[in-house]
């Protein structure tokens, strides 16, 4: 783990970039390449979708954007972190053999570039791409319907996060602990890293590509985490477009505006090289609301987005440096006030006793009908109106985010389910003797809360064959819990894709069950069986369908289930870590894990489709506000990105068991290792 120590701050910055360079240098391309629209020139065909939809939502444009609007100070910090970079970019490369594989050579990075990563990495956190599902159920189902299928999907990335006060701890100080859930990547999307100067000495987890520490901190006096607030901030507006001047020949357009007159589009073309075949024509077009991201392919819908960056030409950037100088409660408190982009839930403590609980980020003021589907651009009633003043509420008996209805209710549609939120509680209210390394049992705790619904139709089922009886006795027997070693939790997860597949091919249903349409980077929020199993809960009892028969369709499963005779295989022989790669190792050997999407132990299946899981905790984190030495955390996989070296997986073992390494603060305990 990188523990970097300089004169000053810039130079600080400099070194970080610099080691992350070496570290890191292949996630640092791909990532840049990504967030400017042109990985296909080195990674092939399949990455031209995304590179289209980041040409066309404007990534690259609006972080240039947002740099020029930096403050001087923090533009020469982001500035001294990119020359680190670019210094030690070359040396990283020549480290790792994915660069000779794809003949991809580095160029200098310019110095908007860690903004324009930090947008590519957050776009999709709001999810607004869930409008255009909702917009498909409402279609199919009627207007009533569009939140039918509300709850944690598929794309969206949640966290969870606790504070117990020192009242509660063995110290007498408090503890910040959590893990966020992502999209598990090789190299690990978190970066362990202790910065120090001689303004401050801080550690935490970095998001490579980006100075500082945005996300989770500890300053040694005061700390932080965040979650996401599952909050709505980004809309999707319905545009009428019609060539220039009624029909001109330069291919123009105007978009008809909320003032009812017809204001120009701005339209360019770009080209997305691709290796391995022919380039790619995209066509960016702009209007007053924002990009558009699908010209009639979705429902025959021009969609514009509307994002607060691109509106404001902020980022919140300036608020990574203040977190790295905050001593206090107070101080992470104001700096917080600064930030933008995403919307966060905010835990945090200092070693005074100081708490806070807080939500930052801009929502923009509107009608309540943008929150739930795209609404006309040419209808002035949906237009944005300022911003939302962001809650915060004050900590009794212990503060928990886990992305569920809660203090940032009020700025958001859909949430995740209760049952994280509610065991975290749970558990936490058993001790008031909480120490760092107990936290690790909350950490690794599966109990399927969201399996008691399905369950609970099982006792009135009648007429089942001898196998579906037993099946039904093993089932109700189970301690619903997700444990590695569970051969029943194994059978309730194949119970459970039959009884979604079912629920999917239901009549009632089939106008869902197309194939999506429009850009494929969208259509993850697009499938049915997806849908249907994150929302099992609320179709088991919603009144909005009454022709679907819920009690066939779980007899069915349960039959098919006995009679396919599943074998009593532990659970984490079939749930199987599955992470990202830009290229993929078909060689790699994953763990096999515990729990599942509702369990604290966040291993995201998508029930009805697969028992691999691809999102989980992107990192775990234990900060001890009485003696930092005494915190601990843990990542996926290790601290350096070089396929092959000693500390690209060491790690990993120990997180599959959800099990924490101290956090070294001692310089003399440090050794050194030279890559």
């Amino acid at each position: 783990m990188p523990h970097l120590r300089a004169p000053d701050a810039g130079r600080l910055a400099y070194a970080q970039g610099r080691t992350t360079a070496l570290d890191r240098a292949w996630q640092l391309e791909v990532e840049r390449h990504r967030a400017q629209g042109s990985s296909a020139a080195f990674l092939g065909p399949e990455s031209v979708p995304w590179d289209r939809f980041a040409r066309q939502s404007r990534l690259a444009d609006t972080a240039r954007r947002c740099h020029e609007a930096l403050d001087p100070d923090t533009a020469a910090w982001v500035r001294a972190y990119v020359d680190g970079v670019n210094d030690g970019l070359a040396r990283g490369a020549a480290r790792d053999e994915r660069f000779a594989r794809t003949g991809h050579v580095p160029t200098p990075w310019e110095p908007w570039v860690p903004l324009a990563i930090w947008i590519a990495t957050h776009i999709l956190f709001a999810g607004f791409a869930t409008k255009l599902w909702r917009e498909r159920v409402a279609r199919a189902l009627g207007d009533e319907a569009a939140t039918l299928f509300a709850t944690d999907g598929p794309g969206t990335a949640g966290s969870n996060g606790w504070l117990v006060p020192g009242d509660r701890t063995g110290s007498g100080s408090a503890i910040i602990a959590g893990d966020p859930h992502r999209f598990i990547e090789d190299p690990g999307v978190y970066q362990q890293i202790r910065l120090s100067c001689p303004e401050y000495d801080v550690l935490g987890l970095a998001v490579p590509g980006i100075p500082g520490l945005g996300h989770f901190g500890h300053t040694g006096s005061a700390a932080w985490a965040i979650t996401n607030a599952m909050a709505d901030y980004q809309d999707l507006y319905v545009e009428q477009l019609r060539p220039a001047g009624g029909g001109a020949e330069d291919g123009g357009f105007e978009a008809l505006g909320p003032d009812g007159t017809w204001e120009p589009v701005h339209r360019h073309t770009e080209t997305l090289t691709v290796a391995g075949a022919d380039p790619v024509e995209v066509e960016v077009l702009e209007t007053a609301r924002g990009p558009v991201i699908t010209h009639g392919g979705t429902a025959d819908q021009t969609l514009s987005l509307r994002y607060p960056p691109r509106v404001r030409r902020d980022l919140g950037f300036a608020v990574l440096p203040a977190l790295l100088r905050a001593r206090t409660v107070a101080d992470i408190d104001r700096a917080f006030d600064g930030w933008a982009e995403p919307v966060n839930v905010v835990h945090a403590a200092d070693s005074e006793g100081g708490l806070l609980h807080r939500v930052a980020g801009a929502v923009p003021l509107r009608h309540p009908a943008n929150r739930l589907r795209p609404v006309p651009a040419w209808d002035p009633q949906y237009a944005w109106q300022g911003w939302a003043e962001t809650p915060s509420e004050p900590v009794q008996g212990f503060a928990v985010m886990a992305n569920a209805r809660g203090i940032a209710s009020p700025l958001g549609v859909e949430f995740a389910p209760p049952h994280r939120a509610d065991r975290i509680r749970a558990l936490l209210s058993g001790s008031a003797d909480w120490s760092p390394k107990a936290m690790a049992g909350v950490h690794r705790d599966t109990h399927l809360a969201s399996a008691a619904p399905l369950l609970a139709l099982l006792p009135g089922l009648d007429g089942l064959s001898p196998g579906a009886q037993a099946l039904r006795t093993r089932l109700l027997a189970w301690d619903r819990h997700m444990a590695a070693e569970s051969t029943d939790a194994t059978v309730f997860s194949a119970f459970r894709a039959r009884a979604v597949r079912r629920f999917a091919a239901d009549p009632a249903l089939a106008d869902l069950a197309g194939a999506p349409t429009g850009p494929e980077v969208f259509h993850p929020w697009l499938y049915l069986v997806p849908r249907v199993g994150y929302a099992l809960e609320g179709l088991l009892t919603t009144a909005l369908l009454p022709a679907l028969d819920r009690a066939a369709h779980v007899r069915a499963a349960l039959e098919e289930t006995a009679a396919a005779d599943t074998p009593d295989t532990p659970w984490s022989q079939v749930h199987r870590l599955a992470p990202w790669s830009a290229l993929p190792d078909p060689d790699a050997q994953w763990p096999g894990l515990g729990g599942d999407h509702d369990c604290v132990n966040a291993t995201s299946t998508v029930p009805g489709f697969t028992d691999l899981t691809a999102r989980a905790s992107a990192a775990r984190y234990v900060w001890d506000l009485g003696r930092r030495e005494d915190s601990l955390w843990a990542v996926p996989l290790g601290a350096d990105g070089v396929t092959g070296s000693a500390h690209h997986r060491d790690q990993l073992p120990l997180w599959a068991q959800c099990e924490l390494v101290p956090v070294v603060t001692g310089w003399t305990l440090l050794t050194k290792e030279s890559v």
